[in-house]
């Protein structure tokens, strides 16, 4: 994610870190350099003139800008409900670590000293497992490195069994909710209280999981794909006979335009991966395990991750 102030007057025609002009530049070039040679050639290839009005591209524009403008929305919304959700596994996050510090009853407070041992703080660092997992599991990285310290040896050494990784973790805080009861530390109407924020966890990563695996409909994206390419490649030839030596100009900025949207939409369509516009979700996990540490008392050491050269990860 691009974390910086917004520049104003000339300094934004200079940006280029945060710009989607990174991903677009090559080509960009490309239309650039044939646009030059249109011009200096007046269109004529191989001592054929190629003929173009700027009618084709003025019934093609609008409708492709339109298309553009209608897949970022979609791409858009996808981003949204990504951050939605993550925003809601932070707020139930906390409320699970307090409804496990207040309702289990013990008789002594929570002290770090016995480690996982004592089921509160077992059950308080598994979110944080839960967490970097599902952040894992989005990004189809491995997870089990930053899981095994909140872990209990033999759930760390059964993650690598499991598929789903997040799922088995919410099955292992059912099991320990179950025992708090059967040890009449937590009374049923309580546990079903602690229960809904579990749920409410396992909602939101199965939602993240949805989002993941329906991608925007890959003929709708490749049309797309190909008019703005077809478009831009050929406007040089309708405009030069017309506006002359500012073609290469005029054409640059209407593909910056198409290009930029089109590489934009491709970004934030999956909103879970390691782009630079993409959720910041290291950030948001580290975030999770600071709260839920302090909450136990727990010496870390962790400080909120900052953003390297205006990008948040």
């Amino acid at each position: 994610m691009i974390i910086r102030n917004r520049p104003s007057g000339f300094k934004l025609y200079f940006i280029y870190r945060g710009s989607v002009l990174q991903r677009i530049w090559g080509v960009l070039l490309v239309n650039f350099l044939l646009a030059t040679l249109v011009t200096i050639t007046h269109g004529d290839i191989y001592s054929k003139k190629i003929t173009l009005t700027a009618i084709p591209f003025s019934l093609i524009g609008l409708p492709l800008a339109i298309f553009l403008g209608f897949r970022n929305t979609a791409a858009y919304d996808r981003y949204c409900e990504g951050r939605k959700l993550w925003g809601e596994i932070v707020l139930q996050s906390r409320n699970f670590a307090r409804q496990c510090l207040t309702l289990v009853d013990f008789a002594e407070p929570l002290n770090m000293d016995a480690g996982l041992a004592d089921i509160r703080a077992r059950m308080i660092l598994r979110t944080v497992a839960f967490s970097h997992a599902l952040r894992h599991l989005l990004r189809d990285t491995d997870c089990r490195a930053d899981i095994q310290a909140q872990l209990l040896p033999e759930e760390w050494h059964e993650t690598a069994k499991v598929a789903n990784i997040p799922d088995y973790l919410m099955h292992r805080m059912g099991c320990d909710l179950r025992l708090c009861i059967a040890e009449k530390q937590l009374d049923g109407c309580l546990a079903a209280r602690i229960d809904t924020s579990i749920s409410a966890m396992v909602a939101a990563a199965a939602s993240c999981e949805r989002i993941k695996g329906t991608p925007i409909p890959f003929s709708y994206t490749l049309m797309l794909h190909r008019t703005a390419y077809l478009y831009c490649f050929l406007l040089p030839f309708g405009l030069v006979d017309t506006i002359h030596f500012m073609t290469p100009f005029v054409v640059g900025i209407v593909a910056y335009t198409f290009f930029g949207l089109d590489a934009l939409g491709d970004e934030i369509e999956e909103p879970f991966g390691d782009s630079p516009n993409d959720l910041a979700l290291t950030a948001i996990c580290r975030g999770i395990e600071i709260n839920l540490r302090d909450a136990i008392g727990d010496p870390h050491g962790l400080s909120p991750l900052q953003p390297v050269n205006y990008c948040l990860m």
